[in-house]
């Protein structure tokens, strides 16, 4: 497998605190683009991350987490390292309550990036916004870019606001990701695929939609329809599932695989991360053994 040319994932770093009925606090670096560079860096791309952090506690965890996976962390600083109290239901579903705010400012990007994703927070939140999307309009021309809405609702502000901004993501890129739950709440009672077909009018060559415990499904531009089935997994928690599958799914279109086998390799990586605490991952090693069976049991961290 080549390791070039490099992703540059642009977006928030948060300390997720996990909180759950009977159990201390647990802190765990989180996210969703820094999750989404670590878990590249995990399977072996070479990612930088281009993002803010205070030299706290919180900030200093999580530029270690990175990298120790080999993330290159550019960072610009602030005062204090965002944050997101993370409550988990009896089924290990995840509610977040965010202490955050998104200020990057002229930014240094590295030379020549292959690839760009951006998303979450980041890509919709003032004034930062406005400097990734236009390092993400300098850029499309010669890199492929990807966007993952990661809705949280608390923090997007009026819904058609939220869609225009998010709309504004979905025409500067390539490959887009989103869950049921995201479509649900930026466009009430349609269905996902008719918002993922409204989604390529807007540009994308594909756009993928994630179904939870149903599975994914992608179509193309070209009238592509992939569908594929969930992993039966117990589930630990669901702490960065979302941004496990956005990993692996780009790692696996960076080698050139088809679709439906980038499909199969995000879910199994999804499937990997719930069946573990935090936004934990699968390495290359991990995912080609996950690829090699029939189930998954719950496994360390």
């Amino acid at each position: 497998m080549t390791t070039s040319p490099n992703f540059l994932v642009i977006g928030e770093c948060v300390a997720d605190v996990v909180r759950a009925d009977g159990a201390p606090d647990r802190v765990h670096p989180g996210g969703s683009p820094a999750n989404v560079a670590y878990g590249l860096a995990r399977l072996g791309r070479p990612a930088t991350l281009l993002t803010q952090l205070a030299d706290d506690a919180h900030g200093r965890l999580i530029r270690m987490h990175l990298e120790g996976a080999g993330v290159v962390v550019r960072a610009e600083t602030v005062a204090r390292t965002p944050s997101a109290v993370v409550e988990l239901d009896g089924d290990g579903r995840a509610q977040y309550a965010f202490d955050i705010g998104w200020t990057l400012g002229a930014a240094e990007v590295p030379d020549a990036p292959g690839y760009v994703h951006l998303g979450s927070i980041a890509a919709v939140t003032s004034p930062g916004a406005e400097t990734v999307l236009g390092i993400v309009e300098r850029l499309r021309g010669r890199a492929s870019v990807s966007y993952d809405p990661n809705v949280r609702p608390a923090l997007m502000g009026e819904r058609a606001v939220a869609v225009r901004r998010v709309e504004r993501c979905v025409a500067l890129s390539h490959v887009v990701k989103a869950s049921d739950e995201d479509l649900a709440w930026l466009y009430p009672g349609e269905a996902p695929e008719s918002v993922a077909r409204h989604w390529l009018g807007l540009g994308p060559a594909v756009v993928v939609v994630t179904l939870g415990a149903a599975g994914a499904v992608a179509l193309g531009a070209d009238g592509a329809r992939e569908e594929v089935a969930a992993r039966p997994v117990r589930v630990a928690d669901t702490v960065g599932a979302g941004d496990s599958f956005m990993a692996a799914l780009l790692h696996a279109r960076a080698a050139g695989t088809p679709l439906a086998v980038c499909l199969a390799h995000a879910v199994t990586a999804a499937a990997v991360t719930v069946s573990r605490p935090g936004a934990n991952p699968p390495s290359s090693a991990e995912l080609a053994a996950a690829l090699g069976s029939g189930s998954l049991s719950r496994q360390p961290r």
